[in-house]
């Protein structure tokens, strides 16, 4: 072989210029930040009146940021505490004959349009932040409970088995060898179950929730584009942005040699 041919493997062995790996990282906060400037710079040029100066103010826009994350945030770490440990449970030799069905009936409720699932237990409850809180939970919970399980269902059983000759008991092996990794699959998980929230905690104004949701109902009802714009603009941003720390925390958070 030449030795101007490199193989497969010598490529894959070489460093990443150190450039590369920071463009990485900066290429979704620049995109983002270009886009918001975008925004800016259109909506500063506009002739705004009343109800959309109302709705266009610094402070409304970062009131309902700040509850749209709030809304987000409580949701996810309540799936995180609800999915993880059931679906823990669910793969143990003794759930096994019962996980399919639950599964399939945490599937189902998620198969329903999540405006179905808002209206839904608001009218059978009440308007606010815990209805809303209560359904993002619902419609976020099976990515992580799937992912869960996945994670599980895939460590190989000659390594847990070399785990137990090693002396370890069954929490032992849980703790020690199937969860540290089964990590790369359950935080893919979480990090659809973020995304799936943040687009669908928009919908939680219908409910008197608040969030960024406000912006954009408020365009559409009033018929302000700009306004639902804008409401669009910042909610989509937030999803990239949100996803990309996701990603960032995925990286930070995997086990090494994974």
């Amino acid at each position: 072989m030449s030795a101007d041919v490199q193989t497969p493997a010598a490529v894959a062995d070489q460093p990443v210029a150190p450039g590369q790996g920071l463009w990485r990282y900066l290429a979704m906060p620049c995109f983002v930040a270009v886009a918001l400037g975008a925004l800016y710079l259109y909506v500063s040029s506009q002739e705004l009146d009343r109800i959309e100066a109302v709705r266009l103010t610094p402070e409304f826009i970062a009131a309902s940021t700040v509850r749209h994350l709030y809304l987000v945030g409580v949701s996810t770490v309540l799936v995180i505490l609800i999915a993880v440990p059931l679906g823990i449970l669910l793969t143990r030799p003794f759930a096994r004959r019962v996980s399919p069905s639950i599964v399939a009936v945490t599937s189902t409720a998620q198969s329903v349009p999540s405006i179905g699932v808002v209206v839904l237990l608001a009218l059978f409850f009440n308007l606010g932040v815990r209805i809303a809180i209560v359904a993002l939970v619902v419609y976020a919970f099976v990515p992580v409970l799937r992912n869960t399980m996945v994670g599980l269902q895939q460590v190989d059983e000659s390594v847990m088995e070399a785990g137990r000759g090693m002396g370890l008991t069954k929490r032992g092996v849980l703790t020690q060898i199937e969860l540290p990794l089964s990590v790369p699959v359950m935080l893919a998980g979480v990090r659809t179950a973020l995304v799936i929230n943040v687009g669908t905690a928009a919908i939680a104004t219908l409910i008197n929730a608040g969030g960024l949701g406000d912006v954009i109902y408020t365009g559409l009802v009033q018929n302000r584009t700009i306004v639902t714009l804008t409401g669009a603009v910042l909610t989509g941003s937030l999803a990239l942005m949100v996803d990309y720390i996701a990603g960032i925390a995925e990286d930070v958070l995997r086990p090494k040699g994974l």
